[in-house]
């Protein structure tokens, strides 16, 4: 049964485009930087060993679970204390990394589509990474981005969610949000009082008998697809506060 939507928050990373790829060029990029600009740490910290520091240091600081990007900082601090780098080389080697990170390239329907959505609804990035839509050029198509970094917590924390339902000034249940994982978007989305969407490219099989999503996609063009065939149901705020007075 089709349902009123007012607005779209929506996931980036796995959502928009493949993250593994995007990563693994950077961490690449970051170790072609070092072994250029600190010898010395890229030979103590192979891409490998790199890896696993960052995993310790953010099993080590749980509280910036939330923050990609301190936890980067933070991994490369110790990287070069350690084997007596200057650490005025870190800013510089985030930003080789950084740079890399958002290379992004998106899942062969997701512009097009996003594009397509944004035609029926205003659509709001909510994500867990710290990707810059701006530097990756889809900033356009995004009434604001929250990351967990700015907002101090992370999906599937009710909290994130309803701090973009503010933004957006609307209630939970008047909100969609559509992402690719099981727990951080659907369970966590639902759990807030929003809609969900699932954009399921692998395939994968629901395991839980509650919550469910609302929707199912295997593709973002499945879901411009479905608002497409259900005008009536995407109804953007100010046609429905038009409408209302």
């Amino acid at each position: 049964m089709p349902f009123p939507i007012r607005a779209i928050t929506l996931d980036l990373d796995d959502t928009l485009w493949p993250i593994a790829p995007v990563m693994l060029r950077a961490e690449q990029q970051l170790d072609d930087w070092l072994r250029t600009h600190a010898p010395k740490a890229a030979e103590r910290w192979p891409m490998a060993a790199m890896r696993q520091l960052r995993d310790r240091i953010s099993e080590q600081h749980p509280h910036l679970a939330h923050d990609y990007t301190e936890q980067r900082r933070l991994t490369l601090a110790h990287a070069f204390a350690e084997c007596g780098e200057d650490d005025a080389h870190v800013d510089a080697a985030f930003a080789a990394f950084y740079a890399a990170r958002n290379q992004v390239q998106c899942y062969p329907d997701a512009i097009a589509a996003l594009e397509r959505i944004a035609t029926h609804v205003p659509v709001a990035a909510l994500t867990n990474g710290n990707a810059d839509l701006e530097a990756i050029g889809l900033a356009r198509h995004f009434k604001f981005n929250l990351g967990a970094r700015e907002h101090g917590a992370a999906k599937p924390s009710a909290c994130i969610f309803h701090a973009a339902c503010a933004r957006l000034d609307l209630e939970p249940a008047q909100v969609l949000h559509v992402g690719d994982d099981i727990e951080m978007d659907v369970v966590g989305a639902a759990q807030a009082g929003m809609r969900t969407c699932w954009i399921n490219r692998e395939q994968r099989a629901w395991p839980h008998a509650d919550p469910r999503p609302d929707l199912e996609f295997d593709t973002l063009t499945a879901l411009a697809d479905w608002l497409d065939a259900h005008p009536l149901f995407a109804t953007p705020q100010s046609t429905s506060q038009t409408a209302a007075a």
